[in-house]
């Protein structure tokens, strides 16, 4: 197949990465060239575009088989949503509408549900977001399902969970710098997903996937933040972070939520095996990566 992914960071990296070694031919989209070596070490053609500019997208030499959007607001304010997120999934409807993909998949963010009593949720659950962001994004995959019902756009909408792997991870990051507080009684529940665990669904749902749906990706565990940092406690032996009755800065920008989202759909229709799939075994192999690499460098707070 001959491949466009959208926002070839963090994750299209990865997921380029693994569909040139089985034989696809990858171009990904930046808009800096600051990763150009990266890409082409990896065997993928960089192109630089700006989804908020439809004169860089008329520039990408198309037609694609499949199309990834994986693109990441770097700011994270509402106005930024609404450019990469709802006018660049615009530009790109408009730009492939006389040559569509045959498989176009969408990340956007369980952020989308607005439950805050840990209840559970599924792709049918309400989207009623309290957030402006997260507003923003329950309309482009509407602008996305509205393509694909009316037979325009074969759109897959995957709804992905905080991200986590090589490098990466907010809160255990936080953790090992002494930076971590558990907000309010700890018992907000968080849901996530390895990066490789990530590229392995994005593929699935490139081959499988059915257009007009939505699929949570996200592993399978929830896991409420204070069991998290006991885990993190006691697997590094490093104290407990304190109690903080504000949110952290990620819940502040999307909404305070809490909920469990369920990966059954995605499991049961597209028959997805998890590599990690609690975040135990996944933050274990990030660890013992880091500790390999002589990178793991425990802070303990004086006491």
């Amino acid at each position: 197949m001959r491949v466009l992914i959208v926002g070839c960071g963090y994750v299209g990296l990865a997921l380029g990465t693994e569909l040139v070694k089985q034989g696809h031919q990858v171009l990904g989209v930046r808009r800096s060239a600051v990763a150009d070596a990266e890409m082409k070490s990896a065997g993928i053609t960089p192109l630089p575009a700006d989804l908020a500019r439809p004169e860089d997208l008329a520039k990408l030499p198309g037609p694609f088989d499949w199309i990834v959007n994986t693109v990441s607001s770097a700011k994270g304010g509402v106005e930024e949503y609404r450019q990469v997120y709802l006018q660049g999934t615009r530009n790109l409807l408009y730009l492939l509408s006389a040559s569509p993909p045959k498989k176009f998949v969408y990340t956007s963010s369980p952020s989308v549900y607005g439950q805050n009593d840990g209840s559970l949720v599924q792709v049918t659950s309400p989207t009623e977001p309290a957030s402006e962001t997260g507003r923003v994004l329950v309309e482009t995959e509407n602008l996305l399902r509205a393509a694909a019902q009316q037979g325009k756009f074969p759109a897959v909408i995957l709804r992905v969970a905080a991200i986590y792997g090589p490098g990466r991870g907010h809160l255990f990051l936080r953790f090992l710098k002494n930076e971590a507080e558990i907000a309010g009684n700890g018992e907000r529940i968080l849901n996530m997903i390895h990066r490789d665990d990530l590229v392995g669904v994005l593929i699935c749902a490139l081959k499988s996937g059915r257009p007009g749906e939505i699929y949570n990706a996200v592993d399978d565990e929830p896991v409420a933040q204070i069991h998290f940092f006991r885990w993190l406690s006691q697997r590094l032996g490093k104290p407990m972070p304190p109690f903080s009755s504000e949110a952290g800065n990620g819940a502040r920008k999307r909404g305070f939520t809490s909920k469990k989202v369920s990966n059954r759909k995605l499991k049961m229709e597209l028959g997805y095996r998890f590599k990690y799939p609690m975040f135990r075994q996944g933050y274990t192999a990030e660890i013992t990566r880091l500790e390999r690499a002589g990178l793991l460098d425990i802070k303990l707070e004086p006491r």
